[in-house]
């Protein structure tokens, strides 16, 4: 999945978006309301993490303003206020969830998942290529039946492909879908991912299913190769 972070706390904005990378989203930051608003705008994203007591526009308003638009993108709410009257403001202004600082992150997590999962965004129950089976939801890979461990990165990688049904998904969409977009390390991170992969889902299993199109990307076949 990939996620929006507003929250003016720097601090705590580079934790989030180094734990939920290790959950295997790919993270974009934006640290006011006038940021937010505007990356919301610019790009696709599954979820959104919005604090309310943002600097410019506060949260209250960049949620107003994005589903005066038309902008159903699931938004979770964070607030270091703790009362129904602020719950009650935000989910009246179009939040979907709410969530009260200090907050446990596994339910952070869990909250995210949730809203994807209730919104139907990107989360069919299960991506079938053949006898290979991905479900998004559960974080799982089989093939022929047996599970396939993969690591948050890879299972982030084979989605973006399997999102593309059989079509060639470009290196730097993949490093904007499972990284961010701001990503600016070695772009051959994307082939180290691919090859554990392909050791992983095809070589045990006989099959050929992650494919290099030269000059282009990579494509999973509809077969499941």
């Amino acid at each position: 999945m990939r996620v929006l972070v507003v929250e003016d706390e720097r601090r705590l904005a580079a934790t989030l978006q180094r734990g939920l990378r290790a959950e295997g989203f790919a993270v974009d930051l934006a640290h006011d309301g006038e940021e937010g608003l505007w990356a919301a705008t610019e790009h696709d994203y599954d979820v959104i993490v919005l604090d309310i007591m943002l600097p410019r526009l506060n949260g209250y308003r960049v949620c107003a303003r994005l589903r005066a638009a038309g902008d159903d993108t699931p938004i979770l709410m964070l607030t270091a206020k703790d009362g129904e009257l602020d719950e009650a403001e935000a989910l009246d202004t179009g939040a979907d969830d709410f969530l009260s600082k200090p907050f446990s992150y596994v339910v952070l997590v869990a909250r995210l998942r949730a809203l994807v999962r209730r919104t139907g965004r990107r989360l069919p129950q299960t991506l079938e290529f053949g006898d290979l089976a991905i479900d998004p939801a559960r974080r799982t890979c089989t093939r022929a039946g047996t599970e396939v461990r993969l690591t948050a990165r890879e299972f982030a990688v084979l989605e973006c492909l399997a999102r593309a049904s059989g079509g060639v998904v470009s290196k730097r969409e993949i490093l904007e879908s499972v990284w961010d977009s701001a990503f600016d390390g070695d772009p051959n991170i994307v082939e180290v991912h691919v090859s554990a992969l392909r050791r992983k889902i095809d070589a045990p299993f006989g099959r050929s299913a992650v494919g290099t199109v030269r000059g282009a990307g990579y494509r999973l076949a509809v077969d499941g190769g």
